[in-house]
């Protein structure tokens, strides 16, 4: 398994345009971001680092604010998790005698 590879604060706004130290604390208090406490520092993962450029992007780009922008995100975040349950769901059903999928397809296809 590959090690996670962490950012401190002044390494993620060297890599985000726009972004300072404040903005990325002002994401942070807003739960836009979860970094992790390491060494009594904050540690950004990579994930973070391209929320951070998405936030940005949607702040200064389309002028949303604070709050639209985390609104933004917290929708892409369920879609992403409703992406993975459905992922989770089509494998099961591969699973299933072919009757079973043959009956489900039928009922998803009904109006």
């Amino acid at each position: 398994m590959a090690e996670t590879r962490y950012y401190s604060e002044t390494e993620v706004v060297a890599q985000v345009d726009g972004v300072t130290v404040a903005r990325l604390r002002s994401w942070v208090s807003a739960h836009c971001l979860s970094p992790e406490e390491r060494e009594g520092r904050l540690a950004f993962r990579e994930a973070d680092v391209a929320r951070a450029r998405l936030l940005a992007e949607l702040s200064d780009d389309f002028e949303m604010d604070e709050d639209a922008a985390g609104m933004v995100l917290s929708l892409i975040d369920q879609i992403h998790g409703l992406r993975h349950r459905l992922r989770g769901l089509a494998t099961a059903l591969a699973e299933e005698p072919e009757d079973v999928r043959a009956r489900i397809r039928a009922r998803l296809t009904r109006p």
